[in-house]
């Protein structure tokens, strides 16, 4: 997400690097490419103008801390105003205080309203909560059957009452048996249309009326760009909603409905939909400072460190850090448990642009390559329980054994084993004093102690 904005950002401060200071010339042209980078972006006309005369403004009236460079002046700048365009703080789903939390979804056909649904029951579950779905779409074929696999695999209750009953009369049954049944959070999946209607409009405001949503939110495809802002501004102006959550974020480079919507609605972005699939990464909280940070080339750190805290096992992490203390190194047991728990931490791609300064790497179009985890477990697995446990009984007849056993080549087999060798040896430098938490997770420690080198003496020539 965000990539060809980023990419033009990054080039905007590279024209501006190695320059004196700030000025009136260098302030204008720079602006001049983040204009024409936004607009690329798909950014609402009205929205762009305005964020450029804000940085202008603020640039020129040095409200910037003098000992940074001039690249790095514009882009705080820059870092600040989105924060700012896109709402400056994350806004969660709001509880009620009485009776369920009540959430009603709404938005076009094809957004993505049901799986956004489980998703969201997924993540009050995790949260300890006892959600309920309902099936309130009796118009889009298959609807309905869509929405109970998605429970039944995500283990959430969906009420149901077939096409024959009317959206409102569903609502308002739902609300009844969730009561009975003690479920706190009731997620209503509406219909959707392919253009807004009266219709459409004067369903939704009856399933509002008959039930009373905690919560109103909209799901909008941010692949649809300004279409997506329009849309947000309709159904804002008829049902006052709530919030906005914005999926198929991953597959729009440009971004610039996430940029738009807040500013246009004045509704906050409350969730970002980064995948089809039904697990706790693939629908992000929507943090405005952080999503900021992404755009200019920052990295998401705080995320990446999120991730791996719900993912990694404490158990484990206090065994890595015993031979990590004791010196003991890591074997092929404990790689293989990085391994998956990297995995768990969602697809590699997306791990990678919470990276900083990912545009920086000295190899560019870095693709992650999925299938190195899954040859990596396929030899690990073909490895007998001494070999896993002491790697070096690994051998020419054993390598070949186990290339064989994972159909992988012997070669495979020496990388995998020559990368066990660098994690041991990294490890080895982390100092386990005064490690922190996160650190303590992934088995890494705050500092690398750095090796006191003498320095050679040169041997004169005779």
């Amino acid at each position: 997400m965000f990539e060809s904005l980023s990419d033009r950002l990054q080039n905007t401060f590279k024209k501006i690097k190695g320059q004196g200071k700030l000025t009136e010339n260098n302030i204008s042209d720079s602006l001049r490419d983040v204009r024409r980078a936004f607009l690329e972006a798909d950014v609402n006309y009205k929205v762009t103008r305005d964020f450029i005369e804000s940085i202008k403004e603020r640039a020129l009236g040095q409200e910037v801390m003098g000992s940074l460079t001039p690249e790095l002046q514009i882009a705080k700048v820059i870092k600040e105003e989105l924060t700012s365009l896109m709402g400056v703080e994350s806004e969660k789903i709001q509880t009620a205080s009485n009776g369920p939390t009540i959430v009603m979804l709404s938005g076009l056909q094809g957004a993505g309203k049901t799986t956004v649904a489980a998703k969201l029951a997924l993540k009050f579950r995790k949260d300890g909560r006892n959600p309920m779905l309902v099936a309130a779409d009796v118009y889009r074929p298959a609807a309905i059957k869509q929405l109970e696999l998605l429970g039944e695999q995500i283990d959430t209750p969906v009420f149901s009452r077939g096409t024959d009953v009317s959206p409102v009369e569903i609502a308002k049954d739902a609300l009844k048996d969730a009561m009975s049944r003690g479920n706190d959070f009731i997620i209503i999946d509406t219909a959707g249309r392919l253009h807004i209607d009266d219709t459409l409009m004067g369903e939704l405001r009856s399933i509002k009326d008959a039930v009373n949503p905690t919560e109103i939110l909209l799901v909008v495809d941010a692949m649809t760009g300004q279409d997506a802002v329009n849309v947000a501004e309709n159904f804002n102006s008829d049902l006052d909603i709530d919030g906005v959550i914005l999926t198929k974020m991953d597959g729009d480079a440009r971004g610039g409905a996430a940029l738009s919507i807040r500013s246009v609605t004045e509704k906050p972005i409350k969730y970002i939909g980064v995948g089809e699939k039904i697990e706790a990464s693939a629908l992000e909280e929507f943090h405005p400072e952080r999503m900021a940070s992404r755009i200019i080339g920052q990295g998401d750190v705080q995320t990446l460190m999120e991730r791996a805290e719900a993912v990694f096992n404490e158990d484990q992490a206090k065994e890595l850090e015993r031979k990590l203390t004791e010196k003991k190194g890591l074997n092929f047991n404990d790689f293989l448990t990085q391994l998956e728990q990297i995995k768990n931490m969602g697809p590699l791609d997306q791990l990678l642009d919470l990276v900083p300064f990912k545009n920086q790497l000295p190899v560019k179009d870095l693709k992650p390559d999925e299938d190195h985890l899954k040859y990596a477990k396929a030899m690990i697995q073909s490895m007998t329980p001494a070999e896993r446990d002491n790697p070096q009984l690994l051998d020419r007849s054993r390598k070949a054994r186990i290339s064989r056993g994972s159909g992988t080549t012997v070669n495979q087999v020496n990388q995998l084993l020559s990368q066990l060798k660098m994690m041991n040896t990294m490890l080895n430098q982390q100092g386990s004093m005064g490690m922190p938490q996160m650190g303590q997770k992934i088995g890494l420690g705050s500092r690398i102690q750095k090796k006191s080198r003498k320095p050679r003496k040169r041997r004169r020539r005779k």
